[in-house]
């Protein structure tokens, strides 16, 4: 793990180990390390790695794991690569503060 955190005490991530079979997939997706495995089952090592990205609640084969993705700076500078455009947040519309 590189250690970068994204937002402390602001993300979505949520995990309900009741319903989670310890398939590894949100190990093995999550670009941050979010997730390890203890147990058998899934836990959150640092919910502050979280860059609200979606890929684990897409692929968790048991719907353990929610997370409001497409939310914040991870979602623009996502967008923005995807799009070939100048990765945003909205950090400049008035009102709005930067992350």
């Amino acid at each position: 793990m590189n250690g970068l955190v994204y937002l402390r005490n602001v993300v979505t991530l949520k995990l309900d180990q009741q319903k989670c079979n310890g398939c590894l997939m949100c190990t093995i997706v999550c670009p941050h390390d979010v997730f390890a495995i203890e147990n058998k089952k899934a836990v959150i090592q640092n919910k502050d790695f979280c860059m609200e990205c979606g890929a684990c609640e897409k692929n968790c084969p048991e719907n353990a794991i929610t997370v409001r993705s497409g939310v914040g700076c991870a979602a623009g500078i996502i967008n923005g690569l995807i799009r070939g455009t100048e990765p945003t947040c909205d950090c400049g519309s008035e009102g709005s503060t930067c992350c």
